[in-house]
């Protein structure tokens, strides 16, 4: 299988890491019986949660925009950061991608999403249809991808 371009595998990490922290939040709504009496802690442990998926977000989110084409001094300031924090911050994630060690060690997903793209881009897709409300087409993911890479 041809691999499709840094930038749509760039964008399906995206996708896949927004998927992670929705279903990361989503724990936080119902009420956990241990949380009204012998266990508060469990919503700061959940939060922590939700904070370490945000965070893996942004730099997919970054990642994204440095393998389309976006330089520092423009991501910056849509983080609130200088040229050169951004830059520490966030460099290493981008060195990682583009030398594909993207995987994560012990995270299967991540290491799954590099070797199988397309099987990661369906799962997304059976993923946004179970989860929205709006008709979002049958290929909500693969389908914008497909158009831009060649999967076989």
């Amino acid at each position: 299988m041809q691999n499709p371009s840094q930038t749509a595998t760039a964008r399906l990490a995206l996708s896949y890491e927004a998927c992670q922290l929705a279903e990361t939040v989503r724990l936080a709504v119902p009420i956990q019986r241990d949380e009204l009496g012998d266990r508060p802690a469990a919503a700061l442990e959940l939060a922590a949660d939700v904070l370490a998926a945000t965070a893996r977000y942004l730099e997919a989110v970054v990642v994204y925009a440095r393998m389309s084409g976006a330089d520092w001094p423009r991501i910056a300031p849509q983080l609130g950061l200088s040229e050169g924090l951004t830059r520490i911050r966030y460099g290493t994630a981008e060195t990682r991608f583009r030398g594909g060690t993207a995987a994560v060690p012990g995270d299967w997903w991540r290491t799954h999403l590099l070797r199988e793209p397309l099987e990661t881009a369906l799962d997304l897709d059976d993923w946004v249809r179970r989860h929205s409300d709006e008709d979002t087409g049958t290929t909500p993911v693969s389908g914008p991808l497909s158009a831009e890479v060649s999967w076989a």
